[in-house]
Formats: C-alpha cells, structure tokens, sequence
C-alpha cells in the first residue's frame, strides 16, 4: 500500500513540478517576448500616425522612416496571431497579405477617385474593408507611384493620415488588450478560460512559432519563387517599399527569440536550434536581393531555394524535437486550410 502511495506522490510531484516548469516558461514569454513586442508596436505606430499629421506627402523621409520603424515592430510580432490579433480582426486590418485579388489597389483608387468621405473620422474609416486599410495600403499610398499620384492631392493626404491613424488605433488596441485582459488569461489557465492548462499555454506559442517559420518559406519565399521555370517576382511582399527580404530576417529574429525561451532547459536542442537560425540569417545575408527579383534567373532561382530549405529545416528540427521536449503538438493553423 505504502509503494502505491509513493508511487502516486512521485507522479503527482512531477506532474506539479512539470506544470511549473510551462507556467515559467510561459511567463517568460510573455514578460520578455510578447508584451515588449506590443508595447513597441503601439509606440511606434503613434509615431507614424504623428508623421503623418507633420507631412502626409508621399515622399517625406520622415513619414517613410516613421513607417519603416512601425513595420518592422508589426512583423517582430506578426506570428502572434491569436488573440487579441483575431479579436475584430486586428491581425488582418493591420496587415492584409497575401491580396491574391489586388483588393487593396481597387479599394484605394475607388476611395481616391470617389474622394469617399470615409476619411474624415477614424469611426468612419474602421467601416473601411480591411483591404484597404493597414500597412500595405499605406505602402501603396507612400511608394506606389500610380496610387501616390492618383487624384487630389489634399484627399491623399486625408487618405494617407486616415489609414494611419488606423493603424495606430488597431495597435494600441491590440496592445491594450494583451496587458490588461489576455497576458493574465495565458498566465492563469483554467476552466471557463481560453486555455485549460500550461501546456495548451505552450502549444499556442509553439504553433506561433511554426506557422512564422511556414510564413517565412512558403509565402514570403514561396510566392516570388512560384514553381521551378516560372518565377513570380511581382508576388514579393512589400517589394515596392524595397523590405521583402528584409522581412523575412526581422521575422527570424523574432522567432529566434521566441525558440530560444521554447527550448529553455534544453541546452542541446536550444543549441541546434540556434544553428539553424544562425545558417538561415547567414544565407538571407548573402543574398543581396532586397525584392527576391532574383527568382527571375535559374541561379537567383536556386539561391533563394536555398533559403527557403534552411528555414524548413528550423521548422523541422522545431516539429520533431521541441514539441515532443515541450509535449505538445502544432495542431492546426490558417494556412492549412479547410
């Protein structure tokens, strides 16, 4: 009786200290990765709808700085999808891509052409369909030289301030909620709650991690590199604003970041990991081809592939090692489809 009884301690204890363990990691998340992330997010959206109220003009050096510090805090943060992000649709409102339609031009020379009166309060312009709103819209507006010359040149600048006042609007928002509401939930799990336990806590930041890595390989690679033969360097994220590669790096930092407190206490998987970002980040470097125009030539073609394999190869060792170190799995995500 008295074997059974520590039998039952022993598994209850390491079932405790196992709980424990996820619930650290977790908060290490979130303290270290996630709130800092939104917190920057919302900092620097601020800026740029500042930016925009001082010179709405489409080549201002300090409105394209002001969105180039924005847009990069919006992809170190963009594999957290869930949420708050999925809250009114916020991941979406702030970056709508891939527009495999072209709705975000159609909607913004409608606007422009139309000088649609949405503009004229942020209640008004939310109505908006996402696809005209967010970074890429604001991207066409500030770099697209169709759209920047399109119309009256007051009702762009309307425009212009409008989406980004939105953008600031949607990541204050999103922030907001991540410290006052959601931070607590992934802390607490429980019934009634988002999560049951830690480790469902830990699947979600471990399938955050997978689908940026995905991201990363089969859409920002994936879609400029269309199939071997033909190539589809038009398909390049952000291409028009020259940030299509530079991306992907500021992506994988992030998610290097996020493996690295993932594969805490792991010492050698943590290590291989490591590598595996290291020999991704090294490859994008050498690159030198800022909007994969590359992919035009069988050699740029076969360079970017190269790329694509190192960051498959993250998530591999991710989807083979660390969920089962950590026990959870990827489960399901959006770009697995119905």
């Amino acid at each position: 009786m008295r074997f059974f009884v520590s039998l039952l301690l022993t598994g209850f204890l390491t079932l405790s200290a196992g709980a424990a363990q996820a619930g650290a990691k977790s908060d290490d998340i979130l303290d270290h990765h996630v709130l800092p992330g939104m917190g920057a997010l919302a900092e620097t959206t601020a800026a740029l709808d500042a930016a925009t109220r001082a010179d709405c003009t489409a080549d201002s050096a300090a409105l394209r700085s002001a969105y180039g510090t924005a847009f990069d805090a919006w992809i170190a943060v963009s594999h957290l999808r869930f949420g708050p992000a999925e809250t009114q649709a916020r991941g979406f409102s702030l970056a709508f891509w891939p527009d495999t339609r072209g709705l975000t031009p159609k909607i913004l020379r409608s606007l422009i052409a139309g000088e649609d009166p949405v503009v004229e309060t942020a209640g008004e312009f939310a109505t908006v369909s996402i696809a005209g709103r967010g970074f890429y819209a604001l991207e066409l507006l500030l770099y697209d030289p169709g759209i920047a010359s399109l119309g009256d040149a007051a009702y762009r600048c309307a425009l212009t301030r409008a989406v980004a006042g939105d953008i600031a609007a949607t990541a204050a928002d999103l922030s907001r909620d991540w410290q006052s509401n959601y931070a607590a939930l992934m802390r607490a799990p429980g019934v009634g709650g988002p999560y049951q336990n830690d480790a469902e806590v830990l699947q979600e930041f471990f399938k955050a991690l997978t689908t940026g890595l995905e991201i990363n390989a089969d859409l920002r690679l994936g879609r400029p590199m269309g199939q071997v033969g033909k190539p589809r360097p038009l398909r390049a994220e952000a291409r028009r604003s020259g940030r299509s590669l530079h991306h992907v790096v500021v992506s994988l930092t992030a998610l290097r970041d996020l493996a690295a407190r993932l594969a805490a206490g792991e010492a050698d998987l943590a290590a291989r990991l490591d590598h595996g970002f290291d020999t991704a980040l090294a490859r994008a470097a050498k690159l030198d081809d800022p909007v994969f125009a590359g992919v035009a030539t069988p050699q740029g073609w076969l360079r970017i592939e190269v790329l694509q394999q190192a960051i498959a190869a993250i998530r591999t060792e991710a989807s083979q090692s660390l969920g089962p170190a950590l026990g959870v799995a990827a489960g399901f995500n959006s770009l697995d489809g119905d």
